[in-house]
C-alpha cells in the first residue's frame, strides 16, 4: 500500500470502463533536515491520500518550503504532459490488450478472493478483468483507502506541487514516467511477482482500515516507528519461493528507488541547491535501506524536525 503508485493507480486505472496544526513546541513530524557543512535540503514524507484534517500543515513545514528555492517530488504530476504520458503508458502496460484477462494468469484461489472482495465492496464482478496483477493489487488498496474518505487530491505531495507551481518554483522529478510505470507493471511474463503481490494485498485487506488509520496517526504525530509498524502488518509465514518474491518486490518498489533518490539529494547538497524534497513516507520509514539511512551512511547530518 506504499508509495506513489497507490495514488496513480486510483487516479488513472480505477475501474476502467484531528490535525497537524499550530506551532506545537517540541513536536516532531515525518520531516527531516539533511545537511552538510554548508548546505541544507528539507525532506518530507508524503501521504499520497489525505483529508482536510491534515491542513493547514504545521508552520515548521510550510516555512521550510517557503525558504526553499526548488521542489523535488517523485514525479511532477502538476505537469499536464507528464500526467498524460503517465496515463498513456499505464494503459499500455498496466492492462491486457492481447485477449488475456486477469483470471487467466492468477491462481483460482486468488480470483475467488478478489471476487469476494468485489461483492463485499459492491463492485461489479469482473471490474479488474483487464488489469495485470500488480496494478490490480495497487488499485484494490487505492479503492479501500478512498472508501475510508481519503482523497488523492488532498495528498501531501499534491499540496506542495500545487504550491510550487503557483509560486513559480522550479519542480524537479526524481523519477521518470518510465521508472514509475516499470514499478507499477513490471516485466515478468510469468506474472509470478504480480501474483504474489496481489495475493498479499488481498490477504492484508481485512486490516487495511486499521493500518491506514495507524499510518495517518503516525504521520500526524511524527512517529516513524509507528508508521513502519502499520506499514508492515502482514506477518504471514512465507514459503521459500514467496520469500524470494517478497525480496524481489521490495527491491523493485523501494530499495532501488531509495538509492536513486538519495543520490539525487546528495547531488543537491553537493551543488548547494536549496531544495524542499517530498517523497512517499514509506521511502523514509522503512526498516531497510530507507533514504534517511542511506544519507546518514554518506556522512550527511540528518535531523528530524
Amino acid at each position: 500500500m506504499k508509495g506513489f503508485f497507490v495514488l496513480f493507480a486510483c487516479a488513472l486505472l480505477l475501474l476502467a470502463g484531528c490535525s497537524v496544526l499550530g506551532d506545537d513546541s517540541g513536536k516532531k513530524h515525518l520531516f527531516w533536515k539533511v545537511s552538510d557543512s554548508n548546505s541544507t535540503v528539507y525532506l518530507l514524507g508524503s501521504l499520497h491520500f489525505a483529508d482536510s484534517s491534515f491542513y493547514p500543515l504545521d508552520s515548521v513545514i510550510e516555512n521550510a518550503f517557503d525558504r526553499s528555492e526548488e521542489l523535488a517530488a517523485e514525479i511532477d504530476l502538476s505537469d499536464d504532459s507528464i500526467s498524460q504520458q503517465l496515463a498513456q503508458m499505464s494503459e499500455q502496460y498496466g492492462f491486457f490488450h492481447d485477449g488475456k484477462s486477469l483470471d487467466s494468469v492468477i491462481p483460482a484461489s486468488v480470483s475467488l478472493s478478489l471476487d469476494s472482495l468485489c461483492l463485499a465492496w459492491k463492485l461489479p464482478l469482473g471490474s479488474f478483468a483487464r488489469y495485470k496483477p500488480i496494478p490490480a493489487g495497487m488499485t484494490v488498496t487505492a479503492v479501500g483507502i478512498v472508501r475510508m474518505g481519503y482523497d488523492g487530491k488532498l495528498g501531501i505531495d499534491v499540496h506542495f506541487l500545487n504550491r510550487a507551481r503557483a509560486a513559480g518554483k522550479n519542480i524537479i522529478s526524481l523519477e521518470t514516467v518510465e521508472d514509475q510505470v516499470y514499478v507499477l507493471t513490471g516485466d515478468d511474463d510469468s506474472y509470478s511477482l504480480g501474483n504474489f503481490y496481489l495475493k498479499t494485498i488481498l490477504r492484508e485487506t481485512p486490516s487495511l482500515d486499521s493500518a491506514t488509520r495507524g499510518m495517518m496517526r503516525a504521520w500526524k504525530t511524527g512517529d516513524d516507528s509507528l508508521f513502519c509498524v502499520n506499514m508492515n502488518l502482514d506477518t504471514a509465514q512465507l514459503s521459500p519461493a514467496d520469500s524470494l518474491l517478497k525480496k524481489e518486490f521490495n527491491e523493485r518498489m523501494y530499495y532501488s528507488r531509495n538509492r536513486k533518490m538519495a543520490e539525487s539529494i546528495a547531488d543537491f547538497l553537493a551543488n548547494d541547491r536549496n531544495v524542499f524534497v517530498v517523497v512517499g513516507a514509506a521511502h523514509l520509514a522503512g526498516n531497510h535501506d530507507n533514504i534517511l539511512d542511506i544519507l546518514r551512511r554518506k556522512g550527511f547530518t540528518v535531523e528530524q524536525l
